[in-house]
């Protein structure tokens, strides 16, 4: 009878194991029921207790406790040893967080008995069960378990059974092993279950012939997590499957840091060979590229190297945006009748190119609004969606099937929202994204029937997220992208708004009419001459909207503060006032002002809460910056709330929840969360972009070298909507604006619309 290898090489080590993890704190009790299961085996459920080591719990013996976790799979009324840590939430209060977990086979006769008459094992009664135990005694499914042929030793049991029994045993000890198997290895208790829960019985076979399969078949399982334990496995730094799996890590890495589409030979080369600390030889490491495009996860075309992915999104979008355009105008005979009508509603005289941006946006299927702060792209997108309204005859209830005003963050989505007075929502939000999936619920099989699609700051888009977008949306819309492109690119690859306009095929308008709030309003102005290089040389002078504090680098966060406390005086808290620098390093840096700062705007106090997380101190109304995207949570990457409460657990100090405040939107953030959020006293310029800030006061000087250019600068002044305050060095801000170097992205967007019309034109 074939044996599972798995537990004759691992048997001894799990027993081992085992007597190591009773040292930890423990809750042992019968598994009752879940409450919440997800498809990655997280559940919360309900056990109840009959052993504990940890004092805390005590009082739960003989009683329910809610458990939460990732179990690869639970038996009702089945007894588990679980490890992990007492916690206190503050909605459903006391808690066990379990890290690990392992079935505790019954051990008693009377126990082993009942256990192998169950259901589990179909047509082995009491008696044949009894037979068992008195063969074999209280150890018997550890005999069975390492050698199956001790069950010839029972009487009257056929072979069919013994088949039987040993299948089912070993397939109700398995996943446990296995789960104990990866944790050993390194893995966390989450991948090791995604692992599990993709290979069930193969994950040893699959881990052992070709660990680097795993990051093609399971979500969230990087190269990096799997190379950390390539050493336990005794894999050589040169190994082929390892570095073809490094190749496709280092394209993905090379492409997110430079922004690029697609790469050159040399560049993939150089750093993979950076990363393994060998360098390799061109033969074979042109085989080992050949072998990638063979298996369709490269694609090569003349000498650029794109990602599987990356190459089908940019495709994906030149096609879809040349049918659309291809589409033809729309005949609107009431537009400039409806439009005469809407500037005496609102009294408003719309100027030439805004009346053709208008007009554009209605007739063709594809437009593209582009212009500076102060330039009216607010007010054209309020134009567009009351004549849309008008001339479709859908107002109210009726309007909103049809309408989908989206913008790659909330900030911005709220700001549309604001100006339309109509619902507004993130790009991730309209396309449904599924974090368990790892996918968008709104996609090409999926798609949704919306007509009027306005996207604001399309500047921030990157070309897997334009991909996603243009993938959701039937042929029979108007898609009208508004943004900047002379403000900084997405952080992802791709330049999608500025290849769009260079490739002149699609109808771009350009308002270039700056609309000031006052005669000495000055902002809009001075973000001309930036994007120009014109600076006027009195920029120094004090306007209404304007101030430049000139200093040295060395009293700039001095000067910062006590602005600060003056901004406090007249009104301007941390909600009204916001922050910009360039860097995150040094003494004027964003990690040093931020503590600065905190002093001044939420300084301690006796009746707020603090907790430290590594050198971090976090304490209630704290100004906090969200780093990461969280769709499920309506919080995304950039967006600014408060610490509205800190709970600490009594019992353990490293135990505690943070509640966010968003805008009205409480979000829960456990340690392990940490890494998502920084404090935002003062933020970055680049995870300002797609926001408008009441008031921006933003440092500037040559310690900021290597990140003073235009197009940074341009994006900083252009976040400030009523007042902006320099503070700094004049040579400086001057060498920002003159520096236009910034490294060109390699992108084909462009070059492949223009292609896809030469073709069509020969053909």
């Amino acid at each position: 009878m074939k044996k599972c290898s798995l537990f004759v090489d691992n048997l001894n080590k799990v027993r081992y194991t085992k007597i190591v993890m009773y040292m930890k704190d423990y809750i042992k009790g019968k598994y009752i029921r879940s409450i919440f299961s997800s498809d990655k085996g997280y559940i919360i459920g309900i056990m109840k207790v009959s052993e504990t080591n940890i004092s805390d719990a005590e009082d739960f013996k003989d009683k329910e406790l809610t458990f939460t976790g990732y179990f690869p799979e639970l038996k009702e009324n089945e007894t588990y040893l679980f490890y992990g840590e007492l916690v206190e939430h503050s909605k459903y209060g006391i808690q066990y967080q379990v890290t690990e977990s392992e079935l505790v086979m019954p051990d008693t006769k009377d126990g082993l008995i009942l256990f192998l008459s169950s259901d589990l094992f179909p047509g082995v009664g009491e008696k044949l069960a009894e037979r068992i135990v008195d063969t074999l005694g209280k150890t018997c499914l550890d005999q069975i378990l390492e050698n199956p042929n001790c069950l010839n030793l029972v009487p009257k049991l056929t072979e069919k059974k013994k088949q039987q029994i040993v299948r089912i045993l070993e397939e109700y000890s398995m996943s446990h092993q296995i789960i104990v198997y990866l944790t050993d290895l390194g893995l966390g208790m989450r991948d090791a279950m995604s692992i599990y829960n993709y290979y069930k019985a193969r994950t040893i076979e699959v881990i052992q012939n070709n660990l680097y399969q795993v990051i093609d078949e399971v979500d969230d399982i990087t190269f990096l997590k799997l190379d950390k334990i390539r050493e336990m496995m005794n894999i050589e730094d040169t190994n082929e499957k390892r570095v073809k799996a490094c190749i496709l890590y280092q394209m993905k890495e090379l492409l997110f840091i430079h922004g690029d589409t697609y790469l050159l030979l040399d560049e993939i080369k150089r750093s993979v060979e950076k990363y393994i600390g060998v360098e390799l030889e061109i033969e074979n490491f042109l085989n080992l590229i050949d072998a990638l495009i063979l298996e369709d996860k490269i694609v090569l075309e003349k000498d650029r190297y794109y990602t599987k992915k990356m190459y089908e999104d940019e495709e994906y979008i030149v096609d879809k945006l040349y049918d659309l355009i291809e589409q033809g105008e729309e005949s609107c005979k009431q537009i400039e009748k409806e439009m005469t009508n809407l500037e005496k509603e609102f009294k408003i005289s719309y100027n030439e190119k805004q009346k053709k941006a208008i007009t554009f946006a209605l007739k063709n299927h594809v437009t593209i609004i582009t212009g500076g702060p102060g330039t009216g792209k607010t007010t054209i997108i309020k134009a567009i969606v009351n004549l849309y309204s008008r001339l479709y005859d859908k107002k109210g209830d009726e309007l909103l099937p049809s309408l989908a005003l989206l913008a790659p963050t909330g900030r911005a989505s709220k700001r549309m929202s604001e100006a339309t007075l109509l619902p507004a929502s993130t790009i991730h939000r309209f396309l449904k994204w599924d974090k368990e999936a790892n996918a968008f619920m709104i996609n090409e099989e999926n798609k949704s029937y919306v007509h009027l699609v306005i996207v604001d700051e399309v500047s921030m888009l990157d070309t897997e997220l334009m991909a996603s977008l243009l993938r959701g949306l039937t042929r029979n819309i108007k898609l009208i992208l508004v943004g900047d492109f002379h403000q900084l690119p997405s952080v992802g690859p791709g330049n999608v708004l500025k290849d769009l306009i260079e490739s002149n095929l699609i109808d771009t308008i350009s308002l270039d009419l700056l609309y000031r709030q006052s005669d000495e309003s000055y902002i809009p102005i001075l973000a001309e001459e930036i994007k120009n290089n014109e600076l006027n040389q009195h920029f120094t002078e004090k306007k209404d909207d304007y101030l430049f504090l000139e200093c040295s680098k060395e009293s700039i966060c001095s000067n910062i503060k006590k602005l600060c406390l003056q901004l406090k005086e007249k009104g301007y808290d941390e909600k009204r006032a916001t922050l910009l620098a360039p860097m995150y390093a040094g003494v004027n840096g964003i990690d040093h002002l931020n503590k600065e700062l905190q002093e001044i705007f939420n300084p301690p106090d006796l009746g707020k809460k603090e907790i430290k997380v590594g050198d971090v101190l976090y304490r209630e109304k704290d100004k906090i910056l969200q780093l990461v995207n969280m769709p499920d949570e309506n919080v995304f990457n950039g967006d600014t709330g408060f610490i509205d409460h800190i709970l600490v657990s009594p019992t353990n100090p490293k135990s505690y929840e943070i509640y966010i405040d968003f805008d009205g939107n409480k979000v829960r953030y456990l340690p392990k969360d940490m890494e998502n959020i920084k404090h935002g006293f003062i933020i970055s310029i680049h995870k300002s972009q797609g926001s408008e800030f009441e008031l921006v006061l933003m440092p500037v000087c040559m310690s900021y070298y290597r990140m003073l250019y235009r197009k940074l600068i341009y994006t900083g002044i252009t976040r400030a909507k009523q007042k902006l305050i320099l503070v700094g060095e004049k040579e400086a801000f001057v060498y920002a604006v003159s520096n236009e170097v910034e490294k060109l992205r390699k992108t084909s967007l462009k070059e492949k619309l223009e292609n896809k019309y030469k073709t069509i034109d020969i053909g």
